[in-house]
Order: structure tokens, then C-alpha cells, then sequence
């Protein structure tokens, strides 16, 4: 008898612990990989699986990557410029929230982020994970006044005569923001900083690396010296060779994470395929440079290296099948070369619009999720943004985000794992455009897009779309003055400013 109940005892205990491991898996890595004005046309997986079309660039990782994911047809980026969007990823707000409403956070301006505030990072770091950033910061942070000691401000884009300390950060960077590890490119590639950082302090790039002002004629290459102009760098940039460089600090952190037991979280934001446009000879034994169109269209090929070299470690560490991997865009794709064009590759995908418009190819952008074994793949048109992450990620490691923060982030794990039943779809988007201040509001098929000025105190409707029976948003069917349309365009416009002036958006209870 005793045997018996031994037997019984066990097998129970074997039952439960199989229902626990299927109905809990173990908490996976996470992966949130964000391109640079990467369009959904430039990806092949959306050309010929969304668009029916032949692509003229071909993705083989990110479309391999794609058909193992859930594809979001209607993804956005937060904005349609780089900056804010990632201020907005970072932190679940809307950029309005921050103290710089329109926020291109150059190197040395403010950073957004308050002391104590959640981010990506802090949300995963205090949940036991090991954090790494890695790429394009573009968020601002503190470095020294070598004249006054005091923390160095400066709004131009490139001064010969600052005096600044740029060995490191002294306070509000990656780090500051969660990351135990980073390797930081403060700008991008696009300048006017030419500097690596890791783990916040200058990362010279060759032994006889020295720090000067660099102009067209003292950079190696005089493209590399982008048309954000001169400006401090190290004198063995060379932009061609970045992708190279930081595609394998994230396989170095990688190797490194998986050989603890902790899970770990990268975020990777590539620089590509932001201008200067300086595609490689060849990466990893293929070649790059000169076999597309365009080296516009040559970056994407790179992009997509770079990304199979991420997706190979972790596979090579037995890590990918316990891996949450997103990939998304910072915005929306770039006006093409002529000679793309031409050869008819369209970075919108299909959309109008490009990248700083408030048309939906500014802003609608690849957005795709896969954990093999726990993400069902296929396509969703449930509308979703990329300041979502956070919420996602505190849902993932059932972490209660801070009262009062990330008050924009709605929780997509439930819809990412099939249970839609306990999904709560956004009942808006609020975005925004880019330089010349759009908002957008979109309920259902429903988008307005509302004129501000900079301060952000006057607005005024100024386009009105269904996005079902005019998804080009045709200009001659914009139907801001139709009057059968006028109280709509009211309704929308005092839904959004009561939004906006009372600060809460409607996201589902219990995120």
C-alpha cells in the first residue's frame, strides 16, 4: 500500500510539474531588434506575402524569421522620426509626455528619462534578467564641461571649439536606463558624434585611435561625415565597417548571457539602413556592395546579415527556441534613389508616405514576434505600436509596472500567445509625424491628422481619412471639409485633445 501511494505520490507530482512546464514555460530570452527607416517594402517576406509581388531586394533572414512569427500588418512606430520613437520604446509614454515634446535628443542634450522612471531595461534588469543595449542611442545623456566641470550642454549639431569631454558617459545612458552591458553608438551612423562607447566609456576603435574634430577631408571616408555635418570622432571611423563591429558585440553578449543561467534581454537597434549609405564589400563572404539598385538597397542586404548573425548565436547556443524575438523600425522607409525606383523597389510597401510624413507609410513599419513553440505563426491586422514593449515585457516576467508610468504601452503577450479571448485591443493610436509637427489620431478606419505648431499649443484638423475605402489617403478624398463628415472630424478632435489634456489614454484594464 505504502508502494502504492509512493506511486501514486510521484506520478502526480510528475503531472503537475508537466502541466506547470506546459502551461508556464521557463521565462525566455528577449530579443527586440529595431531597424533604421526600415520600410515594410523592404522586406521581401511583406512584398510577396502582403503585396503579391516579386521583391526587388531579397531578405532571406528576415524572412525566414518572419514565417516562423505572428506578422502585425498594422504595426507603427511611435512616431515617424527616429528619436522620438525611441523615447517612446524606452519608456511606454507618448513623446508628448516627455519634456521635449518633438525630442531629437541629440548627444548632449537632456536625457527624457527621469530618475526612477521604468524602462525596457529597468523592467527586465530587476527581473532577474542580464541587460544589453547595443547600437543607436540617440536619447541624449550627461557628459562632462571640461571648462566649468559642470554637466556639458549643447544644442548644435557640431561646434570645433566645444568643450566637452566625450571619453564617456558620467550619467543618464544605457546604463542609467537598465542596461548592465552596452555598446553604444551615440548618433547612429549619421553623426555629428563619431565615437563607440562601451559600457559608457570611449571605445576606441584602433591602438592609435585619438579623439578629433572630424571633417570630410580627415575622415577616411569623406562620406562617412553624414549631412548632419563635422563633429567629434574617433579617426579610424569608418562607417562601412560599424556593422561589422556591433553585429558581433551583440553575438559576444550572447555567448556570454547564455553561459549563465540567468535569461537575458538585447535590444540591438541598427543603424541601417540610415544614411550615409556605405554598404560593405562583402559581410561574412557575401557580397554587398553594388548588387541591388542602389546602396540605399544595398544596406538592407547588410541589415539582414547582420540579423542572421544574431539569429545564428542563438541557435549556436542552444538559445532560440527559448527566445522571444521581435523585430521592428524606427520608422518608416526612405524615399528611394531614382535607380531603385526605377528597378520599381518602394520602401512604403505599398503605403503612401515615407519616413517624418504623417501618411501611414511614415509610420506603419515591420513589426513581427516569434518564440518557437509559444508564438503561433501566421498574420494579425490587430493594430499595435512599438512603445507597446514594455507593458509586454512586464506581463512576460509578471512585473507590476509603476502606477503613473508607461501610461501609452498596452500589453500584446495574450495576443501574441493566442489568447485572444483575454486580449484588449487598443481603441486608438495617438502618433506622431515628424519636423513639421503632425499628430494622428486613428479610431477604427478613422484617422485624423491634426496641425500643431512647435510648442505644441495650437491645433487644428487639417486631414480626415478612412483608411477602409481610401488607404492611399488620395489628398482628393480627404474628407476634413465634407459636411457630411464635419461632426465626426469634431468628435475625433475632441477625443484626442481630451486625451492629450487629461493625459490618460483608454488602454485595457489590468495591463
Amino acid at each position: 500500500m505504502n508502494v502504492l501511494i509512493t506511486l501514486l505520490l510521484v506520478s502526480s507530482t510528475t503531472a503537475f510539474a508537466l502541466a506547470q512546464s506546459t502551461e508556464q514555460p521557463p521565462r525566455p530570452n528577449v530579443v527586440l531588434i529595431l531597424a533604421d527607416d526600415l520600410g515594410l517594402g523592404d522586406i521581401s517576406f511583406h512584398v510577396r506575402t502582403i503585396q503579391k509581388k516579386e521583391p526587388i531586394v531579397e531578405t532571406p533572414t528576415l524572412d525566414a524569421l518572419a514565417q516562423q512569427s505572428l506578422w502585425f500588418t498594422d504595426g507603427h512606430s511611435a512616431t515617424a522620426l527616429c528619436s522620438p520613437t525611441r523615447y517612446c520604446i524606452m519608456s511606454g509614454n507618448n513623446n508628448y509626455r516627455s519634456h521635449a515634446p518633438w525630442g531629437v535628443w541629440g548627444t548632449f542634450r537632456e536625457s527624457a528619462f527621469r530618475r526612477g522612471e521604468a524602462t525596457i531595461g529597468t523592467v527586465l534588469r530587476d527581473a532577474g534578467y542580464q541587460t544589453g543595449f547595443i547600437g543607436k542611442w540617440h536619447l541624449g545623456g550627461d557628459f562632462r564641461d571640461t571648462k566649468t566641470g559642470d554637466i556639458f550642454r549643447e544644442q548644435s549639431r557640431g561646434n570645433p571649439d566645444a568643450t566637452v569631454d566625450v571619453t564617456q558617459f558620467i550619467d543618464r545612458g544605457p546604463r542609467f536606463c537598465g542596461f548592465d552591458y552596452d555598446f553604444t553608438l551615440p548618433c547612429g551612423i549619421q553623426g555629428p558624434i563619431y565615437i563607440c562607447y562601451e559600457n559608457e566609456k570611449w571605445y576606441p576603435l584602433n591602438a592609435d585611435s585619438d579623439i578629433l574634430y572630424l571633417t570630410r577631408e580627415l575622415a577616411i571616408n569623406a562620406k562617412d561625415i553624414s549631412d548632419k555635418g563635422s563633429g567629434l570622432g574617433d579617426t579610424h571611423w569608418h562607417t562601412e565597417k560599424i556593422g561589422d563591429l556591433i553585429s558581433q558585440k551583440a553575438v559576444d553578449f550572447i555567448h556570454r548571457s547564455a553561459q549563465h543561467e540567468k535569461p537575458f534581454f538585447l535590444y540591438y537597434c541598427s543603424p541601417m539602413v540610415h544614411i550615409p549609405h556605405c554598404p560593405p564589400e562583402t559581410f561574412d563572404g557575401n557580397a554587398v556592395k553594388h548588387q541591388t539598385p542602389s546602396l540605399h538597397t544595398d544596406m538592407i542586404i547588410e541589415l539582414d546579415l547582420q540579423i542572421k548573425r544574431i539569429a545564428d548565436a542563438l541557435k549556436a547556443t542552444g538559445q532560440f527556441n527559448n527566445t522571444l524575438l521581435i523585430v521592428t523600425s524606427d520608422n518608416g522607409g526612405l524615399r528611394n534613389h531614382r535607380d531603385a525606383i526605377a528597378a520599381g523597389h518602394h520602401s512604403s510597401g505599398g503605403w503612401n508616405g515615407s519616413k517624418n510624413s504623417p501618411l501611414e507609410g511614415g509610420h506603419r513599419v515591420p513589426f513581427f514576434a516569434l518564440w518557437p513553440n509559444q508564438i503561433k505563426t501566421g498574420i494579425t491586422h490587430e493594430p499595435v505600436i512599438n512603445s507597446d514593449m514594455i507593458a509586454t515585457f512586464a506581463a512576460l516576467t509578471k512585473t507590476q509596472l509603476p502606477k503613473g508610468q508607461a501610461l501609452d504601452s498596452n500589453n500584446l503577450l495574450p495576443l501574441l500567445l493566442g489568447n485572444t479571448s483575454s486580449y484588449h485591443a487598443r481603441e486608438q493610436l495617438l502618433l506622431q509625424a515628424g519636423s513639421k509637427h503632425e499628430l494622428i489620431y486613428r479610431k477604427d478606419p478613422w484617422k485624423l491628422i491634426i496641425q500643431s505648431n512647435h510648442a505644441v499649443t495650437k491645433f487644428e484638423p487639417i486631414a480626415l481619412f478612412n483608411l477602409q475605402t481610401n488607404p492611399d489617403e488620395d489628398p482628393a478624398d480627404n474628407l476634413i471639409e465634407h459636411p457630411e463628415h464635419a461632426t465626426r472630424a469634431t468628435n475625433l478632435f475632441e477625443e484626442y485633445m481630451h486625451i492629450r489634456t487629461n493625459g490618460i489614454v483608454t488602454l485595457p484594464h489590468g495591463r
